[in-house]
């Protein structure tokens, strides 16, 4: 495992001693739980706006049906190659 060292503003080490009481042990913890979460949130945004550009693509005309098949694939690929887990 690689150590990391960051400084943060007085007020932020206090609000996050706050904060790591109830669910976390430590601060290390706490934030390596923050970190976790803001890469999910960023895979997240970029396969969302890797789909965006699939948008008003079809030249032809399809059911409700097809289309819902067709996002449903497309979306569990794009999950796939963004690393993110469907519940």
């Amino acid at each position: 495992m690689e150590s990391i060292t960051i400084k943060v503003p007085d007020i932020m080490a206090r609000e996050i001693e706050i904060f790591i009481k109830p669910d976390y042990g430590t601060k290390t913890e706490f934030i390596r739980e923050a970190i976790r979460n803001k890469i999910k949130e960023v895979r997240k945004e970029k396969a969302l706006d890797e789909l965006k550009k699939y948008f008003g693509k079809a030249k032809t005309k399809t059911s409700y049906k097809e289309e819902r098949n067709i996002r449903e694939e497309i979306g569990k690929k794009f999950a796939k190659k963004f690393g993110i887990k469907l519940d």
